[in-house]
């Protein structure tokens, strides 16, 4: 995969006014693929997002035999092969930048009967797999990594899993989703203790294709041997990508807009929660249910925020939202303290290091900390940021021109594909002025 190099030019000012449906929960689209191809009989999806991460999951499980067709429009259709139908893979899995891709597979693969080996790109080549890989290995699973304990992953297939209780040391989806996978396979019952809630897809989905979760306060868990029948699912609107609008809408001047069918799952609202603290004009309109998901219609106008300190307990419950929050605080009255964000620290970049070294290139006042930010509201300059690779990085600085006095450029912009495809035409169509130049070839 080799990116040309994309470059994000945003002009200041303007506002943010329509409707727009933003592309599918990522979340939801990785285990759509996963969970129907371990299903008997045809899984149909819709709203599925096209974009690398869940494509590279897609592309891993055709190469263990499982015939999918798409996506065309965000429909894809699994021919599911059933818990034990797949196949070894001819050659090593690779992931591109999906840390959701390689975290859960690890676990599914923990317990098949065949070895397998899991790459991505430099990116995630450098995020941490011991947080599943030791787990697994309570659990029986045989796996290699590299002394940092970073992929490549080496899975030695065909030794037998035992059902564990796992109490979380740091609270992570991807590190339960992966154990709640392996437990499929293990013998017995496998339980996983949260030391805080997160997002609880893995667990809605398995309920919707028919396979028995308990969930009994902080403790998830599941026994072996029950199947997978194929069902529908119509994804959500990814609430992660719809925050980079709400944001630009509660700070943009005369802004009024309306985001449709978004995903409100609450291990997922902390964004809508932090802005109503702020100040943000949020409303929630026809919020219904998809497929076990609850959704509904989020309208934003602009308002005056105001600085805050945010509530540790929300922190999990928008930790992708962050880089777009830091603008909203950039652009509100006083002072806000993010603290218990030490997690942003790993992904994709260091989110609080990069933003922080961008808003103060942009003339604001913030301050990062070992797990947070301090950030002080006032005028924003134009200039020059590095996104440093990271998606939602360089969309957070696209929506920030909407209060800036000069043009932003942002350098590095690739990888945006890999969440958010449409994200320039959707934010031209709003009213935000961006302009793409060199094009990534896939």
């Amino acid at each position: 995969m080799q990116h040309h190099q994309v470059t994000f030019h945003v002009q200041p000012g303007g506002t943010l006014q329509g409707e727009a449906r933003v592309p599918g929960d990522k979340s939801i689209s990785h285990r759509s693929i996963m969970l129907g191809s371990l299903a008997e009989g045809v899984t149909r999806v819709s709203g599925f997002l096209q974009a690398e991460d869940c494509l590279s999951t897609m592309k891993a499980f055709q190469a263990m035999g499982v015939r999918i067709e798409g996506p065309a429009d965000g429909c894809v259709t699994i021919h599911g092969v059933g818990l034990h139908g797949l196949q070894a893979p001819a050659q090593e899995l690779y992931l591109g930048n999906s840390g959701t891709s390689m975290r859960l597979l690890s676990g599914l693969l923990a317990g098949q009967p065949f070895d397998s080996v899991l790459t991505g790109d430099p990116s995630l080549s450098k995020r941490p797999m011991k947080r599943v890989t030791d787990p697994l290995r309570q659990m029986g699973a045989h796996i290699d990594t590299t002394e940092k304990g970073t992929s490549p992953l080496r899975i030695h297939g065909g030794t037998p899993l035992k059902g564990i209780h796992y109490d979380m040391p740091v609270a992570s989806a991807q590190v339960k989703s992966c154990l709640l996978l392996a437990g499929l396979y293990a013998e017995g019952r496998t339980s996983v203790r949260e030391p805080a809630p997160t997002r609880d897809h893995t667990e809605r989905m398995l309920r919707g294709f028919g396979y028995a979760v308990q969930r009994e306060g902080e403790v998830v868990s599941l026994a072996s041997g029950g199947r997978l029948t194929a069902c529908d699912v119509d994804v959500p609107s990814d609430i992660s990508s719809a925050a980079f609008f709400m944001v630009g809408a509660a700070i943009a001047p005369g802004a009024d807009v309306t985001l449709q069918h978004v995903g409100i799952n609450p291990t997922r609202t902390g964004v809508i929660d932090i802005l109503r603290l702020m100040g943000a004009d949020i409303e929630i309109l026809n919020a219904r249910e998809a497929g076990g998901e609850p959704v509904a219609d989020i309208r934003i106008r602009a308002s005056h925020l105001r600085g805050i300190e945010i509530p540790e307990a929300l922190v999990p419950l928008a930790i992708d939202e962050f880089p777009v929050l830091f603008v909203a605080a950039a652009c509100a009255e006083g002072e806000t303290r993010l603290t218990g964000a030490e997690e942003l620290r790993v992904k994709e970049s260091d989110r609080i290091q990069v933003m922080a070294d961008g808003l103060r290139v942009l003339g604001v006042d913030a301050t990062p900390t070992p797990d947070g930010m301090l950030l002080r509201g006032g005028p924003m300059a134009g200039g020059e940021v590095e996104s440093h690779g990271d998606h939602r990085i360089a969309m957070a600085f696209s929506i920030a021109g909407l209060r800036a006095q000069g043009p932003i450029t942002i350098r590095d912009c690739a990888n945006v594909n890999t969440s958010f495809p449409t994200f320039v035409e959707i934010a031209r169509r709003l009213g935000l002025s961006i302009e793409s130049d060199g094009r990534p070839s896939a």
